[in-house]
């Protein structure tokens, strides 16, 4: 056999990265680096990522909760606004919640149980039933969940997120009831003015509301599209996507990055005569199967990449191959068959044929934006750009 090792993820360490940076060069120069250090051999199809946070900071994509305030209060004319659906994180939501109530005259905060969206549970199902409640149709006040499960804390972060949300509200000068609900149209009890903070299924929930007589709907991704005072922005995902970075401002998601990826690209290209891929990754698509919490907080796992990346991944399932078609054969004879089985793919869809399936038919830019925040990590790894040889690989290639 030949080359014994597959695919292989390299965090690469990069220079801390500030508004106005040539990233580009930055990114090029770390890859470059990286190779001649770890003595690495180039190949044609590698894949280059670099984290949305260095992409988001080189754009100086930054905005505060005053930014935040004026578009709220434009949009919804300073009084009552439902904001329904947030996810249960200080990293994520807290700083748009402090721009959102110092909008507002009030805030009715509808929270989802007995987890928010990406799994960040307020209570757990198990507690639910027992009261015999039914989520999809019961709504809960504050008093009546105080009432049947008392004072819960997030287990991970130790937060009571109704009273950590409920006082920030009342910290902006705004006055807050807390309600908790999964049927969109329950916030029209309270309000005809909504602001939707649902990442991946806010264009159902603004079209339910709109349907039920909602007057002013809004979706988060549709706050901060456009500059506020020489603020950042975002004028695809707005405030979605966004991070914590002081107890005042949030960092954006980037914007347009397309020019960036392909320039990288073209830079490699032209240092070591290799075609590689390129791309932007922000969370990563798994779930926790501990926490339950699913990582998918950003709007798209990947919003820039080179063409190379498009589609999903065609391939044959090695088990099926050796347990069934070539369930008579071992050794040398095995090996060679499944190989000349993988060379007979011709590029066309295996969708459906027997042989591939149990394959993960999943985006490449999801596939291999959730390795590349697995490999970074979010904390202090200091390795905000990876490099991947070996994915495009398979069993024939040596």
């Amino acid at each position: 056999m030949g080359r014994m090792l597959g695919t292989v993820s390299m965090g690469v360490r990069a220079p801390i990265i500030r508004k106005g940076d040539n990233l580009a060069e930055i990114v090029t120069g770390s890859i470059l680096e990286a190779i001649k250090t770890e003595g690495l051999t180039p190949r044609d199809r590698d894949v280059v990522a670099m984290t949305e946070s260095i992409v988001a900071r080189a754009q100086n994509n930054y905005c505060s909760a005053d930014d935040i305030a004026a578009d709220v209060r434009a949009k919804f004319g300073g009084q009552t606004v439902g904001v329904i659906f947030p996810i249960l994180s200080r990293n994520r939501f807290s700083i748009c919640l402090r721009g959102i109530a110092k909008g507002c005259k009030k805030v009715v905060l509808m929270l989802s149980y007995p987890a928010d969206e990406v799994g960040n549970h307020l209570i757990d199902l198990d507690s639910v039933d027992a009261k015999g409640i039914n989520p999809y149709t019961d709504v809960i006040t504050e008093a009546q969940f105080r009432e049947l499960f008392g004072y819960v804390k997030h287990p991970f972060t130790g937060i009571d997120y109704i009273a950590f949300y409920g006082d920030l509200i009342r910290e902006m000068g705004a006055e807050a009831e807390i309600i908790m609900a999964n049927d969109p149209k329950a916030i029209l009890k309270y309000t005809k003015n909504v602001l939707t903070c649902d990442i991946h299924t806010r264009e159902r929930t603004k079209r339910i509301l709109r349907a039920a007589g909602a007057e002013k709907v809004y979706g988060m991704d549709e706050i901060m599209r456009e500059s506020i005072n020489g603020s950042g922005y975002n004028p695809r995902y707005g405030l979605l996507g966004s991070n914590k970075s002081t107890e005042e401002t949030i960092k954006l998601f980037p914007r347009e990055c397309q020019d960036l990826v392909e320039d990288i690209q073209k830079r490699l290209l032209e240092a070591t005569g290799k075609h590689m891929e390129v791309m932007v990754y922000g969370d990563g698509a798994f779930k926790d199967p501990v926490g339950k919490i699913w990582e998918l907080a950003d709007p798209v796992v990947s919003p820039a990449y080179t063409a190379g990346l498009e589609g999903t991944p065609n391939e044959l399932k090695l088990k099926y191959l050796a347990d069934n078609t070539f369930a008579d054969l071992s050794g040398d004879a095995l090996r060679d068959a499944i190989k000349n089985k993988i060379q007979e793919k011709d590029g066309s869809s295996l969708v459906g044929n027997m042989a591939s399936q149990g394959t993960t038919p999943r985006r490449l830019t999801d596939l291999i934006g959730s390795l590349c925040d697995l490999t970074s990590g979010s904390g202090d790894k200091g390795t905000p750009i990876i490099y991947i040889q070996g994915y495009f690989d398979n069993y024939t290639n040596d």
